[in-house]
């Protein structure tokens, strides 16, 4: 139990692109074999994906699998490289503080508001930034205080500046 909590990011979303996949083969399927369109698959497509690519990007960052400047800052000296992977976290912890507060405003904003295809709360969907900008924020925080209580250990796995 506790290997699947400690991957749950990762089998959410397995799920979500295995059905990301089946809506839109089954929209293939129905216009171009059947002639008869789904009228509710395009709807959920664009909404899983969205929920798709926010917890992609948590994942991305959890697993430091963005894009780093790694060949210029392994140049810099252990105390140096520190102070620059902590900085780097701030400012995205910043950064994804300010996504996170704009899209819980903008999930209260769409409150009431319902899919046309589906007829689902629209702040289903919506939620999806506040969910991505949360993870990350926490992935950030985590990373800021392995930094700052073992910098040798956050050294050896390489910093994400």
């Amino acid at each position: 139990m506790k290997q699947v909590f400690r991957h749950l990011l990762e089998i959410v979303i397995c799920c979500l692109l295995a059905a990301l996949t089946a809506v839109v083969f089954s929209q293939v399927i129905a216009r171009y074999f059947l002639h008869a369109p789904l009228s509710w698959s395009e709807e959920l497509a664009r909404f899983l994906l969205m929920w798709l690519a926010m917890l992609s990007a948590a994942y991305a960052f959890r697993t430091k699998s963005h894009f780093a400047l790694r060949i210029i800052v392994k140049q810099f000296p252990d105390y140096t490289r520190r102070r620059v992977s902590i900085a780097v976290h701030l400012t995205t912890t910043a950064f994804f503080l300010l996504i996170l507060y704009q899209g819980v405003v903008y999930v209260s904003g769409v409150s009431g508001h319902i899919a046309p295809a589906l007829q689902i709360p629209m702040e289903i969907p919506y939620s999806s930034i506040i969910a991505g900008s949360a993870l990350i924020v926490w992935e950030s925080v985590k990373a800021i205080v392995q930094e700052i209580k073992d910098p040798d250990l956050s050294a050896s796995t390489g910093s994400d500046a």
